[in-house]
């Protein structure tokens, strides 16, 4: 697989969850076992437009050549997701995780792999 067609499958998951988040909040933390008091949905609706922007960079970025902003970019996201993977591992070993908390654990740990084999192996 092409780093373009990996960010450009980033691109989208990034920008369905960020939708999500932004006009749907309460229904997603819900599959998760969750409930949102209004803080938390404003916090989950910012998480939201921060998602939705890096699903933009994704988009623009899988349709670049290659150059150094587009490693560094891959880099930046290796970190972040790398981050995001490990919180919601933690999330996952306490006594409030659901099943669907491993989903999100499973899918941050494709990416980051994803990411690293494009910026360091390849």
């Amino acid at each position: 697989m092409a780093l373009g067609a990996f960010l450009m499958i980033k691109s989208l998951i990034s920008l369905a969850l960020g939708l999500t988040y932004l006009f749907a909040p309460a229904a997603l933390m819900a599959l998760f076992g969750l409930e949102l008091d209004p803080a938390g949905v404003v916090i989950a609706r910012m998480l939201g437009a921060v998602v939705l922007g890096i699903g933009l960079v994704c988009w623009f970025t899988s349709q670049a050549t290659e150059s150094r902003l587009t490693e560094d970019v891959v880099l930046s996201l290796f970190v972040a997701d790398t981050a995001a993977l490990v919180v919601a591992l933690l999330a996952q070993l306490t006594p409030t995780a659901t099943p669907m908390g491993w989903v999100a654990v499973a899918v941050l740990l494709l990416v980051p792999l994803g990411l690293g084999y494009f910026r360091f192996l390849r």
